[in-house]
């Protein structure tokens, strides 16, 4: 083998090893389905689900503490925002519409925020420097429900009816994975629908998604955002969803936008499947997760591929470094390297 040879299949060799993602699996919570994960940082993250569940580890997910919220047993956390080892915020589904916050790691839980209205169903949290954060909920009088906070949720305030976007017939957002409503700012926000209508909001303006839609089970599910450079609306976006009730469908299962949301366009190769969660790795690599498994891109989101055929509802990057984690069905928990 000559050096020309030789040198490329070392460039070969490297080139793939350094593109190379998989899976890690961590202790678990069998039994219960986890849709809420915060990553804080390298080593320290939250999860939330199921059966009243919350857990906790700060050591990379070696270990979790498990418990189980007091008088809430049977409550679906569906989503959690984690600030630091001792103070997370959870939201759950149904009625009555609950937020409680933790400032002792999880002993204790006290409930900042509670909705007792007919029809009342919270789907997802984001927050901006742990400090604003936003709650999305399903349309009331045919208005999607908001509520905003302004010191790490711990008070609530709703948005007035007249700022609340109207939500067409049978359109809702689906309480997956914690993330299809995302704050670009302290004051700008974007979400994302599904059901029988998908769209995105963005600024007060309304835009189709090509995704699947028209039914109770399809549309979006899960929104990263990217910045992309210093203009306004020069942002990445990926969305991803598809159709939940045929999870190995590939049709129209992800929108991308390199102009914060103005535009939108499928993937030349999509997901292998539908997915609820997605999450930028860097400027062009991501991940993205559903039911069905778990796939990798490394050119913005335009071509995919299957690293795993396990399902994950969830998965998050660290607020400061580069780990990354999901979460899903049957308490599973995992790493991905890359």
């Amino acid at each position: 083998m000559n050096t020309r040879i030789s040198f490329l299949l070392l460039f070969f060799i490297l080139a793939v090893t350094a593109d190379a993602q998989e899976l890690v699996e961590l202790p678990g919570k069998p039994g219960v389905s986890l849709r809420g994960l915060s990553v804080v940082n390298e080593r320290m993250l939250w999860v939330s689900g199921s059966k009243g569940t919350v857990g906790r580890s700060t050591d990379g997910g070696k270990h979790f503490t498990w418990m189980t919220v007091k008088g809430h047993e049977q409550r679906d956390f569906r989503d959690i925002e984690a600030f630091d080892a001792v103070t997370a915020v959870v939201i759950a589904v149904d009625s009555p519409g609950l937020i409680l916050r933790t400032y002792d790691g999880g002993a204790t839980w006290n409930q900042v925020y509670r909705n007792n209205r007919s029809g009342i169903f919270l789907d997802a949290m984001t927050f901006w420097k742990d400090e604003k954060g936003m709650v999305i909920g399903d349309p009331l009088d045919g208005r999607f429900f908001l509520l905003q906070t302004d010191d790490s949720g711990r008070s609530w305030r709703e948005l007035p009816e007249q700022e609340r976007p109207l939500a067409d017939t049978g359109e809702a957002c689906f309480a997956a994975s914690g993330s299809n409503i995302r704050l670009l700012s302290g004051s700008r926000f974007a979400f994302v629908s599904g059901g029988r209508k998908s769209r995105a909001f963005v600024d007060g303006k309304v835009v189709n998604l090509p995704l699947v839609q028209g039914e109770a089970t399809t549309g979006a599910n899960g929104l990263a955002v990217r910045k992309a450079g210093r203009k306004k609306n020069s942002r990445k976006w990926v969305v991803v969803g598809g159709d939940f009730a045929k999870d190995t469908s590939r049709a129209s299962n992800i929108a991308i936008t390199t102009d914060g949301g103005r535009t939108w366009k499928a993937a030349d190769v999509p997901p292998f499947g539908y997915r609820s969660g997605v999450v930028f790795l860097n400027g062009r690599k991501l991940v993205a997760c559903g039911t069905s498994g778990v796939d990798v891109s490394s050119d913005g989101g335009r071509t995919w591929r299957n690293i795993s055929k396990t399902g994950y509802h969830v998965t998050q990057r660290s607020k400061s470094g580069r780990a990354v984690y999901l979460a899903g069905g049957n308490g599973r928990v995992a790493r991905l390297k890359w």
